[in-house]
């Protein structure tokens, strides 16, 4: 860890390695930078505009040899400042009309809290009006004026004597001094919006702000420390339109590049005695930042304006060039001189079926850009603060037309990646990954162009990546990364990157009701939500919810792993909206699918016996339920590493069952006549109308011989004897392997990540997995992402989710353990009947069952 990050800012130092804009620059030439490991960088940031003459500038350190040399004092408050009267003498004489009096600072926050004092203390008046996306500072004044957003984003609730009005609206201003004519004492503007993302007003808005402010009485605050002393190619913006403000603030390029200096001026009616007897400082007019000062005005002449205009000039026709170029991807390029913005487009359809369109929509897209640049082109630029689909371009005003070209040229090489939609080239260098991508099309498309209408039901469902390869089912360029090189990435922008929508999808049932549906995705692989916090894994969930609740949704489903660690939703029922698993259904199609299996298989599930992996989840139990109606004889397999609580609830699950199966006695309803005569003829097994524990008690009780039921943590004796294993289980690793099967077993596994190990393909013909939950869609809507399979197929749980919402059924359903009761079961397989759900053709590791494979699996299963 750096020192910076483990001792003066740890949250923005974590961000820039994050990002890898953690560069240790340890050399400063002119325009360039140079990092420790010998690495050279063009900067076009300029420190936010305070490098006018690039790094270490020979003329400023002149100025400090002979500083020295002449021994002036430096600190040598209060007496009569030689070089601070000297410089202030040399800032009215340049200064706009009517500016008579300069305050010296130290920063450029500290000159606008001088300036708000000024004009209070001048006019008796406490309030200070500013406009949006404004930004003049980060100390408690200073960041009060800025715009309201980014107050409000710091402090929760607006400044105190502080207000806004949209900045280019003057009809807003008059509207906003007249309702406040006795309140206001400043207005206080940029003449371009720096870190509001390089704003230009409309013409004539500074003179018309002026206008204005005289008319009630209001002093005009021109907050020009980033585009004054020749940034847009005058000596301050506010030039071109002829103003004369009351307040006029200097900073950044005043310092020549080498220390921090500020500068409040102010004409004469503004300046008043309150102020100056009692505003001082012990640092600000300081003899050497005075010195250079006045070093910083003689160079800045006529001679070095025009060239910087001109240069500012033929930089922003190249920029332009390349927005015609690419007009997809920027949409604006802004401001004047040496002073520009690029914005960039943040619409997802931009990039489609790729992570950039995310990156752009969540502002995080600008950031990686210019860490893309940074460490690639060799290009150091960097996001506005407020317009963070922006960035700057504000070099030193003495770089040369030569450099100017060179970082176009970066500009481009990075656009060009953009324009593929390629994230893994724009992201490769996180890992140091050097990749060439340059042919790269993504082959599948999704139409998300989908809209709702009023008559639309309305769902959402929670989706994530299962595993690490599977960010390259939502972007498939990331499909040239391994999981080493996915994980290391995942590290650094899985903090960063928040739940969005990931596809939407519209579908008309078989009785005519049509829902819209939008599948949201929580960037977190099955291993980071099993091992995170719990709390934060729930807050992200949380997040993900309200974002649907937010789009309009009505029923949210909880795909994956997102019902594990929600406790099947239990934990979060209070986020008021109705939330489903879609276990219930999960249940249902495991079921059908076991069965339809057998019949193509020619085998019987009267004297088969089943195993349920995971059986004291809610899914398995739901399957052991079901299947206990066919089967001969069930086994139910808890968790080795807790074997005495797992016995202790698998008993339990096991008495719930045999209740079960006591109502179906006695409403005469079939179950398997092997479990029918032992329970018949058994003097201790209960009525259906009895308590629960005297279940556990027979459950207990009836000998392991006798049992329909068996109970068991052993996974491994339990499989050899079995020719149905369901697995149901929230454990990520591989539990079901080719020596620890019966000879011609059927395995549905239902649990992702999968518990079922590839090798038994290669190893074990005679044994046939199938993926336990895939669903054919009424009406085969594509599902707008890649799962994996075909359009139109969906997994149970979504499907759940959907004919819910098809039947406007919103009310919390299949929520753990006991929300998977045969009452819910049943209503899915009545609605799923209804609106025209059934089960997909059979898969095996995600590939379609070819006939070749079923034969394969008949003639070998009595091996």
């Amino acid at each position: 860890m750096h020192k910076y990050t483990k001792y003066v800012n740890p949250y923005l130092g974590q961000l820039l390695e994050k990002i890898k804009m953690d560069k240790s620059f340890v050399k400063g030439e002119e325009c360039y930078l140079y990092d420790d490991k010998g690495n050279k960088f063009l900067d076009f940031i300029a420190a936010y505009g305070a490098l006018p003459f690039g790094y270490n500038p020979k003329e400023i350190w002149d100025t400090i040899k002979e500083f020295k040399l002449n021994k002036e004092p430096s600190f040598i408050q209060p007496s009569a400042l030689n070089a601070a009267g000297q410089l202030a003498e040399k800032l009215i004489k340049i200064a706009p009309k009517g500016l008579k009096y300069v305050t010296f600072t130290n920063s450029g926050a500290e000159t606008v809290e001088a300036a708000i004092k000024l004009c209070r203390s001048a006019t008796g008046r406490l309030g200070i009006l500013s406009t949006n996306n404004s930004f003049h500072g980060k100390t408690l004044g200073a960041l009060s004026a800025t715009g309201k957003e980014f107050y409000q984003a710091n402090f929760g609730a607006p400044a105190k004597d502080f207000n806004y009005v949209q900045y280019g609206n003057l009809d807003e201003l008059e509207k906003e001094l007249l309702s406040k004519s006795d309140y206001y004492a400043a207005f206080i503007i940029e003449p371009i919006q720096g870190e509001g993302g390089i704003i230009e007003p409309p013409k004539g808005y500074l003179k018309g702000a002026k206008e204005i402010c005289d008319k009630y009485g209001v002093k005009l605050i021109l907050d020009e420390i980033q585009t004054g002393l020749g940034r847009t190619g005058t000596m301050f913006a506010c030039e071109e339109e002829g103003v004369n403000p009351d307040v006029l603030l200097l900073a950044k390029a005043l310092g020549g590049g080498i220390i921090p200096i500020g500068a409040c001026l102010c004409n004469e009616e503004v300046y008043n005695e309150e102020f100056a007897n009692k505003h001082s400082s012990t640092f600000a007019g300081n003899s050497l930042a005075c010195r250079i000062g006045i070093k910083v005005l003689e160079k800045i002449d006529d001679s070095f304006l025009n060239d910087v205009k001109e240069k500012g000039k033929i930089l922003k026709e190249e920029l332009m060039k390349l927005k015609q170029k690419h007009p997809s991807i920027i949409k604006e390029v802004r401001g004047r001189g040496l002073m520009l913005g690029i914005e960039f487009n943040t619409e997802r359809d931009t990039y489609p079926q790729s992570l950039l369109g995310v990156m752009a929509e969540q502002e995080l897209l600008t950031p990686i850009i210019s860490s893309y640049l940074l460490n690639v082109e060799k290009l150091r630029v960097a996001p506005t603060l407020n317009g963070a689909n922006v960035i700057r371009i504000e070099p030193p005003l003495v770089i040369t037309k030569n450099e100017c070209s060179r970082a176009v040229e970066s500009i481009e090489s990075m656009l060009k990646v953009l324009s593929q939609g390629n994230t893994a080239k724009l992201l490769s260098h996180l890992i140091n990954k050097d990749i060439s991508m340059e042919d790269f099309k993504a082959e599948k498309k999704y139409n998300n162009n989908v809209t709702p209408s009023k008559k639309d039901e309305r769902f959402a469902f929670l989706i994530h990546p299962i595993g690490l390869k599977n960010y390259s089912d939502f972007d498939e360029s990331l499909a040239i990364f391994n999981e080493k090189d996915l994980s290391e990435l995942t590290e650094r922008w899985n903090d960063m990157v928040k739940p969005f929508v990931a596809s939407k999808m519209r579908i008309t049932s078989k009785v005519g009701k049509t829902a819209y549906g939008e599948f949201i995705c929580v960037p977190r692989t099955a291993e980071e939500l099993k091992n995170m916090p719990k709390e934060q894994a729930l807050d992200e969930l949380k997040e993900a919810i309200h974002l649907a609740k937010e789009r309009g949704a009505k029923i949210v489903g909880l795909g994956a792993y997102t019902s594990v660690v929600s406790g099947g939703g239990l934990f979060l029922k209070n986020q008021e909206i109705p939330l489903t698993t879609g276990n219930s259904y999960t249940v249902v199609s495991a079921v059908e699918a076991v069965t339809q299996a057998l019949n193509k298989l020619g085998m019987n599930s009267d004297s088969s016996t089943a195993a349920v992996i995971g059986a004291t989840g809610s899914i398995g139990r739901g399957v052991a339920m079901l299947l206990s109606e066919s089967v001969s004889k069930l086994i139910l397999v808890g968790n080795p590493k807790h074997k005495e609580s797992s016995e202790k609830r698998l008993y339990k699950i096991a008495a719930y069952i045999y209740r079960y199966l006591a109502k179906r006695i006695d409403n005469g309803d079939s179950i398997n006549y092997y479990i029918y005569n032992i329970l018949k003829n058994s003097e201790d097994f209960p009525k259906a109308n009895e308590s629960i524990n005297k279940f556990v008690r027979f459950a207990k009780k009836i000998s392991a011989k006798d049992s329909p039921i068996i109970i068991t943590t052993e996974l491994d004796d339990a499989l050899l004897d079995t020719d149905i294993v369901v697995s149901a289980t929230n454990n990520v690793g591989k539990l079901i392997k080719p020596d620890n099967l019966k000879c011609g077993a059927i395995v549905c596994d239902l649990s992702r990540p999968r518990n079922v190990s590839e090798a038994i393909l290669d190893i074990r013909p005679d044994v046939l997995v199938i993926d336990g939950g895939i669903i054919e869609v009424p009406g085969l809507p594509s599902l707008g992402i890649n799962l994996g399979f075909d359009e139109g197929l969906a997994y149970a749980c979504m499907s759940e989710t959907i004919m819910l919402a098809l039947e406007g059924h919103y009310k919390h359903t299949s929520l753990g353990a006991s929300g998977i009761s045969i009452e819910n079961i049943l209503l899915t397989r009545k609605l799923a009947n209804k609106h025209g759900f059934k089960l997909a053709e059979f898969r095996s590791f995600d590939k379609p069952i070819e006939n070749a494979r079923w034969e394969v699996a008949v003639t070998t299963k009595n091996c």
